[in-house]
């Protein structure tokens, strides 16, 4: 494996200690594979630079750029760049859940929003964070000062996963915190009801907001491939039943293809951007979606 996509890999990046050292990583390592693959204009255009259009200075263009993308681009000024992002994270029990040999859901949404709120920053964007379980418990409203990265950073990595989920809530609440118009990212595992949610989620969208929504999940939760016999916990609650996952695998998959299916479907037809990770895929999948959104904005 090439040494910047190592650290694009869940795995790999847990036996890093520190988030600031984990989402620079993860993001250089994204933008050499940018710069290596098929999607290299992005990674001209997303930080400083967009595509050249008619009535734009010619002395503006920046040659060295189109010298490597055959592309006309023009040195984009701090005020074109005033995006305003706010990352949702869910800290609630549920999100602590990890099969074996794979990091826990939490920890993947913390290296994922630590790692988009660096790009953001170093985009010259506006970044902020919100935290939530069975409410609002963290919020720091979008500044684009490039120390800002530092608080935001501290305030993911020292809270810990706890209490039940009320995502629907949450969100709900945290859209009348929004005063400006922006993109709201929201990461979780949605496990709450799911007509609920997608109301939460059009409540960012009835406030003129777009919406990026990454629903993560363990490979387990998605395959149910748990081997004969297994005890199954409720992180929330501590209930426990055993039981034979192969006899229930198939009214499992069902329900939680429906459960996805109609996530993503209602998600669609509110205009939100809905996208599905597990917690083994590599990072670069998640942040390629977040360009492709912010090209579109």
């Amino acid at each position: 494996m090439n040494d910047h996509r190592k650290y694009l890999q869940p795995k790999v990046v847990a036996q890093l200690e520190n988030i600031e050292l984990i989402a620079r990583l993860v993001v250089e390592g994204f933008i050499i594979g940018l710069h290596r693959s098929p999607y290299h204009g992005f990674s001209v255009e997303f930080a400083e630079h967009r595509q050249y259009r008619p009535g734009d200075e010619i002395r503006n263009i920046d040659w060295k750029a189109f010298a490597r993308t055959d592309k006309y681009y023009v040195k984009q000024f701090e005020e074109e760049t005033n995006l305003r992002c706010v990352i949702a994270l869910d800290a609630s029990a549920s999100m602590k859940y990890a099969s074996k040999g794979q990091i826990s859901k939490y920890e993947y949404g913390c290296y994922l929003a630590a790692s988009l709120a660096y790009l953001l920053i170093k985009q010259r964007d506006a970044v902020g964070i919100a935290l939530y379980d069975t409410s609002l418990h963290t919020y720091l409203p979008p500044r684009s000062k490039q120390s800002y990265i530092n608080e935001i950073l501290r305030v993911i990595d020292t809270t810990h996963p706890s209490n039940e989920t009320e995502t629907a809530k949450s969100l709900d609440v945290l859209a009348e915190r929004i005063t400006r118009r922006g993109l709201v990212i929201v990461i979780s595992d949605f496990f709450d009801n799911p007509s609920s949610v997608t109301k939460a989620l059009s409540h960012f969208r009835h406030k003129k907001h777009e919406v990026l929504a990454f629903q993560v999940l363990d490979p387990r939760e998605i395959d149910f491939k748990f081997g004969r016999a297994a005890t199954f916990k409720d992180i929330e609650t501590s209930e426990e039943m055993v039981t034979q996952p192969y006899q229930i695998q198939k009214s499992y998959s069902k329900a939680m293809k429906d459960f996805i299916t109609g996530l993503k479907r209602d998600c669609r037809n509110n205009n939100i951007d809905y996208h599905l990770t597990d917690t083994s895929q590599p990072f670069d999948k998640a942040l390629r979606e977040y360009l492709t959104k912010r090209k579109k904005m």
